[in-house]
């Protein structure tokens, strides 16, 4: 049998949907749902990337940009096709997949717009200005983009414990440590039952909670350095480095997720102990739930065996 390492990567990824679970794997995702009458609904699809071209997916900066936009339509996507199970009878038309017809894609298009314009003004543009609010005190212009920084960081502490207090929330949260728990156990070398997922850590260095802590303190490392004193500009600026900001981010996720040396486990720490607050422990029905995702789009007995020498 091999030897056991606590960095071997497996390449699937995911997230929580209502009373369910996403799990990703290459250019497949499963959708499993625990629907009201308690059983588990499941389907499986192909995505393909807003990327014009694929290549664009593997050039390093480059590449992150197109998976975060990719990681909110699939999202969206998968949060509209699982909340489909709990509409009233009246309002459904059920879908036999989670796939989504012309309507569906342009709604999910506008809805990713629409978030994405509330996550710039709430994250990037409000910090901005209520730190301009001390410049009549406050003439250091590296003074400013420090405060700057910090408010950015608070209200992106404040936003996750504020929803993390909603019932339905803590439900999803729930189920995203059900998720972690899954991609933990089998990159720990354990075969998926319950038992073993249960004992698995629900945090996970590939999380988007993560992701979303490096794209804060990247943000604030780059305005400290890079400065202009048109005001307008300023105000462009937060805006034009977005995909920079989101491509460093990745790559540093990306890293993370494929080592485990001294300096990468300082990098992920901070974003480790924000998902105290986006996962909760999960029951045994939602880790089954999270299990159908997996085993729908993951051979995770042959990833045993070829990486642990593991056979089943």
């Amino acid at each position: 049998m091999k030897k056991k390492r606590s960095d071997h990567y497996s390449g699937i990824g995911g997230q929580a949907v209502i009373e369910g679970i996403m799990m990703k794997n290459k250019d497949r995702y499963s959708v499993a749902v625990r629907t009201q009458g308690g059983s588990i609904n499941v389907s499986v699809e192909e995505y393909d990337s807003v990327a014009p071209f694929k290549v664009l997916n593997r050039i390093p900066f480059i590449r992150g940009v197109f998976a975060f936009i990719d990681s909110l339509v699939l999202g969206i996507r998968t949060l509209n096709y699982s909340a489909s199970f709990f509409e009233d009878e009246s309002e459904r038309e059920h879908k036999g997949s989670a796939g989504t017809g012309a309507m569906s894609k342009v709604v999910s298009a506008l809805t990713v717009i629409v978030s994405l314009a509330i996550a710039i003004a709430l994250f990037m543009l409000l910090p901005y200005f209520l730190s301009q609010l001390l410049r009549r005190w406050i003439i250091n212009d590296t003074i400013l983009a420090l405060i700057e920084g910090v408010i950015r960081i608070v209200i992106f502490i404040l936003y996750l414990l504020l929803i993390s207090c909603l019932n339905d929330i803590k439900r999803v949260f729930m189920y995203h440590g059900a998720e972690h728990k899954c991609i933990n156990c089998l990159e720990h070398g354990f075969p998926l039952t319950v038992e073993n997922v249960a004992r698995s850590s629900r945090q996970h260095k590939r999380c988007g909670t993560s992701f979303l802590f490096f794209v804060v303190l990247i943000s604030v490392i780059l305005f400290v350095f890079i400065r202009v004193n048109d005001p307008v500009m300023r105000v462009v600026l937060r805006l034009v480095l977005i995909p920079v900001i989101a491509g460093i981010s990745y790559e540093i996720i990306r890293l993370a997720g494929r080592s485990d040396n001294p300096i990468v486990r300082v990098l992920s720490a901070p974003g480790l102990a924000l998902q105290k607050l986006t996962t909760r422990e999960p029951d045994d029905e939602m880790i089954e739930v999270a299990m159908v995702a997996v085993d729908a789009v993951f051979d995770w007995r042959t990833y045993l065996y070829e990486e642990f020498g593991l056979a089943l």
